[in-house]
């Protein structure tokens, strides 16, 4: 379809649409958001030019995850996003169903994006090892809007005999002159894994690896690998799919962590350390990362989770589904990852905190919101173990070395995710209006889901033992 006809779609819809979409009550405040209709994966996280900019998966069309675009937003402080519309079609032959996930990279005055083209065939097929293409295509920008024609870099042809027909989700990085990509990979006998390429112009691929996965035990698909660099260590970043639960660990349909490890043999082999989740919550996945020119290491990822029958969003009644996590530095302590707000969203705060001391011997209740939308800090004292209670029906809690994160009803089928911890000295929350995400111990832990409360509770309810100075802010 060409893109005239796809632009008088998403017009007509918006037509029809837009003013129940902006007039739900759970619309994000300070959160990336579809203009309409659907997002999921962040795509082309990049910093070019003095702007941060950030592509993501779209469906404009419908709230249930249609024909994907991809969406564009851009921002001077990863802060306040400025909507750009749709960046990239499927409007060739090899994306006509579907510009796949893919990323950014900058060189020179240049950006190149590396893709996904989906392309599903007619007929009796298992669309895992007949019926599909996945495409990887290049597109190069000057400016982050126009972009120049798209050219296939890699087909299903060019992967190794042994993988299915799904591999995707191109990262692309640079060492030493030579130009690297990993693509997530399932194997025909259902094993996940990555796989490496290397060009010396970008636009010419070899193979080159598949440095980790095939014999581990680690679910049949890989998808959105990430490889970079903390502290000098390299870090593999993924969503594996078909992983077993674990008492508290992997308990969302499908996964996302990462390993500390390194490569040998001229990137040949990556050494996989433990795959540690990345976010212990209900709503997250696909993650990707970039260096931004402060030299952090920034992360966002999908506020929700493919596949997850378990729970709903009941924003798809008014049109719209889904939201990107707040942009998080990464900064490796003891081969763990934390994750750290941004210093930046400091400047969503309005006025003066309220702040107290307050003893957790006795029940406690503060009226102390006037909104869903606050940043809300705690810092415990000689505290073995706390209950928080916010938003009509959310609990927070630890008790004997384990953190939970409950929802009732505004779960919408949410209930329970936990971890265990030695202990919880700080607390750190951002909430929005249909979201919540908890930072534990300055990022030690984290807990991101999506919460969707009938109405504003002004009240936080704490018990528990010790004291705890409480500080919040409004958004």
């Amino acid at each position: 379809m060409l893109r005239s006809d796809f632009d008088k779609q998403i017009k007509e819809c918006m037509a029809k649409h837009l003013e129940q979409v902006n007039n739900d009550k759970w619309r994000s405040k300070y959160h990336i958001i579809p203009p309409i209709g659907w997002i999921n994966d962040p795509n082309g996280l990049c910093e070019f030019n003095g702007e941060y900019h950030c592509y993501y998966q779209y469906s404009p069309l419908t709230p249930m995850g249609g024909l994907k675009f991809w969406g564009h937003s851009i921002s001077k402080d990863l802060v306040n996003w400025e909507d750009k519309g749709v960046a990239l079609y499927p409007d060739i032959n090899e994306d006509k169903d579907g510009v796949y996930s893919g990323s950014a990279f900058v060189k020179y005055d240049t950006i190149y994006f590396f893709y996904t083209g989906n392309v599903k065939h007619a007929g009796d097929h298992d669309y895992i090892l007949t019926g599909r293409e996945q495409n990887v295509i290049l597109v190069t920008s000057k400016d982050g809007i126009n972009f120049s024609e798209k050219k296939v870099v890699l087909r299903n042809t060019d992967f190794p005999k042994d993988m299915s027909l799904h591999v995707r989700d191109p990262k692309v990085w640079e060492e030493n002159g030579i130009y690297y990509m990993v693509l997530g990979a399932r194997t025909i006998d259902d094993k996940g894994c990555i796989l490496v390429y290397k060009s010396t112009d970008l636009y010419n691929w070899e193979f080159h690896s598949v440095p980790a996965g095939k014999n581990e035990d680690m679910g049949y698909m890989w998808e959105c690998p990430d490889i970079f660099k903390l502290e000098n260590k390299d870090i593999l970043m993924f969503s594996p799919q078909g992983m077993e639960a674990e008492g508290y660990k992997y308990n969302n349909v499908y996964q996302c962590g990462y390993a500390v490890g390194s490569f040998e043999d001229d990137k040949k082999k990556f050494n996989l350390g433990e795959f540690v989740e990345i976010d212990r919550g209900f709503d997250f996945y696909a993650p990707q990362t970039f260096e931004d020119s402060k030299g952090r290491r920034i992360v966002i990822g999908w506020m929700g989770v493919p596949d997850a029958i378990e729970h709903r969003n009941p924003t798809i009644d008014n049109f719209w589904q889904h939201q990107l996590t707040i942009p998080r530095e990464l900064v490796l302590k003891n081969n763990k990852i934390y994750q750290i707000p941004i210093a930046e969203l400091e400047a969503l705060r309005k006025g003066n905190s309220f702040k107290k001391e307050i003893s957790l011997n006795e029940v406690a209740i503060l009226d102390i919101f006037e909104s869903n939308t606050f940043e809300l800090n705690f810092n415990f004292k000689e505290c073995d173990e706390f209950k928080i209670e916010l938003r009509e029906d959310c609990n927070i809690s630890f008790s004997n070395g384990v953190f939970k994160l409950q929802l009732g009803k505004s779960g919408y089928g949410r209930n329970m995710r936990a971890v265990e911890i030695n202990n919880v000295k700080s607390l750190r929350v951002f909430s929005d209006n249909s979201s919540l995400e908890v930072f534990l111990n300055e990022g030690e832990e984290v807990f991101t889901t999506r919460i969707y409360n009938d109405k504003i509770d002004s009240k936080l309810k704490l018990s528990g033992s010790g004291t705890v100075e409480v500080e919040k802010w409004a958004f």
